[in-house]
């Protein structure tokens, strides 16, 4: 019965140090997250020049390109794709299998709307028309049809966006 007696002591204050408990009259180190898990990190996005913000999808490599926003049943309002291209050509966009219209929106190097095919309907079947600029564009987004007569997008505006690596050029 003795032995029972000093036994659950000892092992008592095992299991408090395993636990990670700290003996009395001592305080454990307070520990503080890394300064980045400390803030959210914003996404990229577009303020269209009404103030509206839209979070953006970045298509960067030519597979994210290629595929943009194929195969989507819906598109949020305050969401959008944008397309970044090296450098300015005349891109031909098409809708072949992506089921939501969309407005498409052309910009230059520097933001600057050049052109805006608006409502642009699905298409399920080839061929599928395609859509390119009178004029070179360096990027295009992609927004749910409507968005640019509702906020005022049109050739000649600028649009800023914020998070974008290397767009709009300086």
């Amino acid at each position: 019965m003795m032995r029972r007696r000093t036994l659950l002591p000892v092992l008592m204050l095992t299991l408090l140090a395993a636990c990670g408990g700290t003996p009395s009259g001592t305080t454990a180190e307070p520990t503080s997250p890394p300064e980045t898990s400390r803030r959210l990190v914003e996404p990229p996005h577009a303020t269209l020049p009404d103030g509206t913000v839209i979070r953006l999808e970045l298509a960067v490599t030519p597979e994210e390109r290629q595929r943009g926003l194929m195969f989507r049943t819906a598109l949020r309002p305050d969401h959008g794709m944008l397309f970044l291209f090296d450098q300015p050509a005349q891109w031909p966009f098409w809708m072949k299998d992506t089921w939501i219209p969309l407005d498409i929106v052309f910009l230059d190097g520097h933001g600057t709307v050049v052109e805006v095919f608006r409502d642009v309907p699905p298409c399920r079947a080839e061929p599928c028309p395609q859509y390119v600029p009178e004029k070179d564009a360096r990027a295009v987004l992609e927004v749910t049809a409507g968005t640019a007569a509702a906020h005022g997008i049109a050739p000649g505006v600028t649009i800023a966006f914020s998070r974008v690596p290397d767009y709009p050029v300086e």
